[in-house]
């Protein structure tokens, strides 16, 4: 966005000078050249073939150079739009335009009788503009070949991730069967024998072993539930998820906490759904996002609800689909009763959600 206002800066800077150099009021051509050279311009930035808007800029150039002959700034305009499509136009349509520009300006030299030792510097500058774009290809290429790379390194990075997860969750299923079958069973088992013993004896000399065998039975199966719960719970599990993509993603996660969230009490349900919808949005970031750094916001609302933020910079706005991830995420959000939105600005992608509070 900066850089779009510096060069339509310049633009309407070297139009200003070429007005004000004017020895005389400036001819209805001039200006009418001017605004639709001028809305041409501002079309560069939506179509998706440049190169024509910049060959109907080159040609209308040209006719004010022929128009206005004694006005340098006509032919400065026509170098600037050059420069311009240098950074903006593949190898191939510039040269192109390039060779366009070049016979445009060998056909004014012949009009107006201009010496040619001007077309030979204005050789040098079109040789130079060359290298620019040559330049400046190869670095699009270098990064997109980057941008590939870093998709795949994430994508071998994410099967991992999820390898892992399956065989520490196999391990801890197995885990929770053996305790199941073996101590679940023997706390059963003593636990009837107590009760067998209490009903022949009387209940008052085993009321404290049958309770306390009742407890351990309890026990048993609680940490059965928990260690077969494949799900993550609190906030503590969401700093755990972005300290490892930071190390493994190269990615830098601004996380802030506002109005005492940490204290607050979260049900499994909220905790699972609040950690699943920030790993959608750091996934998301990390797939389509043109900066390394992702704002995380965790707070809460003027009615106590829980509020998030997952924002990122973006290259350029551009219209975008939700994919599965999001569409699930604003479903699970839902189906606690919140809400959750996902948009951009001119330069940010943003994901922010409301989750209600639920007594524990």
């Amino acid at each position: 966005m900066k850089a779009f206002v510096f060069r339509t800066a310049g633009f309407m800077v070297l139009w200003g000078l070429f007005f004000i150099s004017e020895k005389k009021v400036p001819t209805a051509y001039s200006i009418m050249i001017c605004a639709v050279g001028l809305t041409l311009y501002f079309l560069l930035t939506v179509t998706p073939r440049p190169v024509y808007l910049y060959v109907a800029i080159t040609i209308l150039l040209q006719l004010l150079a022929v128009i206005e002959t004694g006005n340098p700034f006509s032919l400065l305009l026509m170098m600037y739009v050059t420069l311009l499509a240098a950074n903006q136009l593949e190898s191939k349509p510039f040269k192109g335009l390039v060779a366009l520009t070049v016979a445009c300006l060998l056909g004014y030299f012949f009009v107006v009788d201009s010496e040619w030792s001007m077309y030979v510097y204005f050789l040098l500058f079109f040789l130079l503009a060359l290298e620019v774009n040559e330049l400046w290809t190869k670095r699009e290429e270098q990064r997109n070949l980057y941008e590939e790379l870093l998709g795949e390194y994430r994508k071998v990075k994410r099967v991992a991730l999820v390898t892992e997860e399956e065989a520490r969750y196999q391990e801890r299923t197995k885990i929770a069967r053996d305790i199941h079958d073996s101590v679940g069973h023997k706390l059963t088992a003593l636990l009837m024998q107590v009760e067998i013993l209490s009903i022949k004896q009387g209940p008052e000399h085993y009321s404290e072993l049958k309770e306390l065998a009742k407890e351990s039975l309890e026990e048993t199966r609680f940490a059965v539930r928990t260690l077969k719960d494949r799900e993550h719970e609190g906030i503590a599990t969401i700093l755990q998820l972005i300290k490892k993509l930071e190390a493994e993603s190269h990615i830098v996660v601004q996380f802030t906490t506002k109005q005492g969230i940490l204290s607050e009490r979260l049900t499994n349900e909220q905790s699972v759904v609040l950690y699943r919808v920030i790993q959608e949005g750091l996934t998301n970031a990390m797939r389509h996002a043109h900066s390394r750094e992702v704002q995380v916001i965790l707070g809460k609302t003027a009615d106590g609800n829980i509020e998030l933020i997952v924002k990122n910079r973006i290259h350029k706005k551009e219209p975008f689909q939700e994919g599965f991830g999001l569409s699930n995420m604003r479903k699970r959000v839902e189906e606690l009763g919140g809400m959750l939105a996902v948009y951009q600005t001119d330069e940010q992608f943003v994901i922010k959600g409301m989750i209600p509070i639920a007594k524990v």
